[in-house]
């Protein structure tokens, strides 16, 4: 039976409860309140899902499920004058593909209570695969004899290029971060009482790769400037732990300092980045910064900070070429995620040899010399730094470098 939060198991030997508990409880509360929107068979399909999926997932497909069936209850005369609440089960086997199809079409444009809502193809194929989730679930429980929503296609995604910021561009957004050059009057007010948190959550970001969830969501305790490294709650509800750079070690450091002397609001005594209010950080606040900041560095990418996490993974697969690396720090569960958000890279590496092996010495054919003849030149290679091949080498080495600084 659902009840209040027990003080006992919010708090536990004076610490604060973990954020990502905070946020789990929160999701769950929002997630009860759409549910009284929904058909009530919809509540065993959340409970049948539960153990695959997040808190926050499941929220999502609970949002876009109350929207398909707003559009049932206004767009299928059957219906109208049933409550949406009183829908049962059988209602699924009135749909018909074309419903279905329909609804896609609903999604290009729609107004609701004034407002005006647009969906592109993602928001889509995000829509569409709540509703696929609902039917497929029934239909293996057997309390559907077909599934209409798998003859409906997903939509075809555009792949997004990954845009990223420079070596350039990541020095001088640190920077402006640093110095608070070009900050509007309003802006400079509050840079001396958030310039060290600011540097250290953007060094961290830039340093590790960590989500934005994960950065909002770090206690104090979770830091170890021992091992250098960082606990982390990775999506899908696991612990991890990342390692950290002497750069990310030093922002934080002296953030800490001034931290110290900070008194949070109660509940948010173990947050490790406060706002101007004393409280933990949210999400929202980080995105603004971010682009703040990243708005005076460059001005034509628009950067927010999954395009930092962007930007690590892109150097440390350009500086380590290993993919099941960059996957493992990321926190990807699948390889091929990574993989194909740096298939560009894998492209360019490629291009990058097509100059590094020569079959024949480009003096020897200018000169009509008989290339069959020893070629001292190549023999003597390794006592001549000049060559192309280490040249070449050389040149990909100061890349790779520049990347990962």
């Amino acid at each position: 039976m659902a009840g209040k939060v027990n003080q006992k198991d919010r708090k536990a030997d004076g610490r604060t409860e973990k954020y990502s508990r905070e946020q789990e409880i929160k999701n769950t509360k929002k997630m009860r309140e759409i549910l009284e929107e929904l058909p009530r068979f919809c509540r065993q399909y959340f409970r049948g899902i539960e153990e695959s999926t997040s808190a926050r997932t499941r929220l999502a497909y609970a949002y876009d499920l109350r929207i398909f069936f707003e559009f049932i209850e206004n767009e299928n005369s059957a219906m109208r004058g049933t409550a949406v609440s009183d829908y049962p089960v059988s209602i699924l086997e009135q749909i018909s593909k074309e419903d279905i199809e329909e609804f896609m079409e609903y999604l290009t444009y729609y107004e609701n209570d004034g407002q005006v809502f647009t969906n592109d193809a993602r928001g889509k194929a995000r829509k569409l695969s709540a509703v696929r989730s609902l039917f497929k679930y029934f239909y293996t429980s057997e309390l559907l004899s077909k599934d209409v929503t798998a003859l409906v296609p997903l939509p075809r995604l555009r792949e997004k290029p990954i845009i990223r910021l420079d070596a350039d561009e990541v020095s001088d957004m640190l920077e402006k971060a640093d110095t608070g050059a070009q900050l509007s009057k309003n802006q400079q007010r509050f840079h001396d009482k958030t310039r060290l948190r600011d540097i250290a959550m953007l060094t961290l970001l830039l340093g590790t790769g960590i989500r934005v969830s994960e950065c909002v969501g770090l206690d104090l305790d979770d830091l170890d400037f021992k091992e250098k490294g960082i606990r982390v709650h990775r999506k899908g509800g696991y612990e991890s732990i990342v390692y950290f750079g002497d750069e990310v070690e030093s922002a934080i450091q002296s953030y800490l300092e001034q931290r110290r002397q900070i008194i949070p609001r109660e509940g948010h005594e173990k947050a490790l980045f406060l706002s101007l209010q004393n409280r933990r950080i949210t999400v929202r606040a980080v995105e603004n910064l971010v682009k703040k900041y990243a708005g005076l560095a460059t001005s034509l990418k628009k950067i927010t900070p999954h395009k930092l996490r962007s930007t690590y993974g892109t150097s440390l697969y350009r500086a380590t070429g290993d993919i099941y690396l960059v996957a493992d720090v990321l926190g990807h569960k699948d390889v091929n995620t990574t993989r194909k958000h740096y298939a560009a890279i894998d492209e360019d590496r490629r291009k990058s040899a097509r100059n590094i092996v020569r079959l024949r010495d480009q003096q020897t054919k200018d000169s009509g010399e008989d290339p069959s003849l020893p070629d001292l030149s190549l023999q003597n290679a390794e006592d001549t730094p000049e060559t192309q091949d280490q040249q070449n080498e050389q040149n990909l080495r100061n890349q790779q470098n520049m990347q990962s600084e």
